[in-house]
């Protein structure tokens, strides 16, 4: 029997957070590793960008990371399962992803990093996070379910895939699509020209100073986080938030302004099951921003344009 679910539907994977959260928040301390090795060794970009992780065809990336006169780069790989390490010298190694704690994959790790001849003076233990058990010492986590690690990065592919187009609006400053370690959320994050005040901080096991950084030009931001729902969900905030920010009519009508949170909200499935997913995430992000732009009076006829503005001339 021919499925009724269009293709653009059936590219949206669905995951529980609850059949996943004990391999999520193992993967999400493994990231902290690899994203702390890139931190070691690229030069800082404004907002900490150097630190992040990239959707890749196989799963996420460091991209190229600097090293001495080459570079190395370290993927996840969530459809052989493998967290592969290659170095411009010709040099690889590979540490397969499967049931293991967080201290004995932080050895295999640093042990291949050793035989690649990569020095890596990490953070021993993670940020961002109410318990940082250090690396080497958690055998707290220690799941890994390879199906909901494939069905995560395929959320991440269409998050990225959408947000990327999203990006190409702006003309502005805007950051690249592109995951937080920390929080283990995928984000992009406009900017209005102007400073900001200095950021509070508050993150657990992380230095506020780290915030002022992040925070230090006036931004809106929006991602995904898989958590905050049954499915994960989507995310929108301001910073500083303007007045009337939150009253402002954001779409699809399953979004919502939470005051816990002091964010807009959109549930992962809201997205999923709509008639056009694209569409639905896409209104999402707009009108988000719309929200900001609007509200904090940004020049948006200077910093916005048509992404499509040459086709005629290809």
């Amino acid at each position: 029997m021919t499925s009724l679910t269009s293709p653009a539907k059936q590219a949206w994977p669905r995951l529980r957070v609850a059949d996943w959260s004990d391999t999520r928040d193992t993967l999400h301390m493994w990231a902290q590793i690899i994203g702390k090795i890139r931190l070691a060794h690229a030069p800082l970009i404004n907002h900490w960008w150097q630190v992040t992780l990239y959707v890749s065809p196989r799963g996420l990336t460091t991209s190229a990371v600097p090293y001495r006169t080459g570079a190395f780069d370290i993927e996840f790989d969530f459809v052989d399962h493998q967290l592969r390490i290659r170095s411009s010298d010709g040099g690889i190694r590979q540490v397969g992803l499967a049931p293991k704690t967080v201290a004995r994959f932080h050895e295999e790790t640093m042990r291949a990093l050793d035989e690649l001849g990569i020095e890596a003076p990490i953070q021993s233990h993670p940020n961002e996070v109410q318990t940082a058990i250090p690396f080497a010492e958690d055998d707290r986590h220690a799941s890994y379910d390879p199906a909901a690690a494939h069905l995560f990065w395929r959320q991440l592919m269409q998050a990225d895939r959408v947000m990327g187009r999203f990006r190409s609006r702006f003309m502005g400053k805007v950051s690249p699509v592109h995951l937080f370690w920390g929080a283990m959320d995928l984000a992009c994050t406009r900017f209005s020209g102007r400073t900001a005040p200095p950021h509070p901080g508050g993150a657990p096991n992380c230095g506020d100073w780290v915030m002022v950084e992040g925070y230090s030009r006036e931004l809106s931001s929006c991602g995904f986080w898989p958590g905050g729902g049954e499915e994960g969900a989507f995310y929108a905030y301001a910073y500083p938030e303007p007045e009337g920010f939150a009253e402002y009519p954001v779409t699809p009508a399953e979004a919502f302004y939470s005051e816990a949170n002091g964010q807009f909200l959109l549930p992962y499935e809201a997205v999923r099951t709509a008639d056009d997913p694209d569409g639905a995430l896409t209104g999402f992000l707009q009108t988000s921003y719309e929200a900001a732009a609007e509200r904090a009076h940004w020049d948006r006829a200077t910093l916005e344009d048509d992404p499509r503005r040459w086709d005629d001339r290809r």
